[in-house]
């Protein structure tokens, strides 16, 4: 099949990938679209996968305040480059991470932020639970581990489904930015304030 620039074009505006690599993918697909568009995500999030370890230290502070005045969110994602920091597409994302934050309150960033006194307190809790429940020892690990889970899937923000789409968490989309743009983007912070409450 002939690889027009029209086709090329196609599916470089579903997927936001370079020109070259569009049209790379229709020809390793034989021009198949939805093989191609495939082919791009395997390969991008195979190269985002190589950027996460980079430095990020370019960004922006992101805000969103509710409709009401009562709930606000300061969110601070990184970039590499100012570049990538300009672009529609990085606005978006911290918007819809702000939003994430705002509708769910996160206390995490990630997993790794969550301090071991309160992971071997939720295990402690999660293990009498178990053994109240007369569970047979062998399926008390298991249960731990499945609750301790569900605990970072409430409780950390790159661990939990995007509520516009739970078939993706909000790890997922920061990974699909940074396969379709090239940068590692990186949550560094976050702050949810509700009026009237306590920190």
């Amino acid at each position: 099949m002939e690889i027009t620039a029209s086709i090329v074009n196609e599916l470089r505006q579903r997927t936001g990938a370079g020109m070259m690599d569009c049209k790379n993918a229709l020809k390793e697909s034989d021009g198949e679209m939805d093989k191609a568009i495939e082919l791009l995500r395997t390969k991008g999030l195979a190269s985002a996968a190589k950027k996460i370890g980079r430095e990020a230290k370019s960004g922006h502070i992101i805000s969103y305040i509710h409709h009401d005045f009562r709930l606000g969110v300061l969110l601070e994602l990184n970039c590499e480059t100012d570049f990538v920091a300009r672009t529609d597409e990085f606005k978006e994302l911290g918007n819809e991470i702000c939003l994430q934050i705002a509708a769910e309150a996160p206390t995490f960033v990630s997993r790794e932020q969550v301090p071991a006194e309160m992971i071997e307190k939720e295990k402690s809790i999660y293990r009498e639970q178990a053994i109240g429940e007369g569970k047979p020892e062998a399926a008390v690990e298991k249960i731990i581990s499945s609750k301790l889970e569900n605990f970072y899937r409430t409780n950390c923000l790159l661990e939990m489904l995007y509520v516009r789409d739970t078939s993706k968490t909000i790890g997922n989309l920061v990974t699909l930015m940074i396969a379709k743009v090239g940068e590692n983007i990186r949550v560094r912070r976050f702050a949810r304030f509700r009026l009237g409450e306590e920190f």
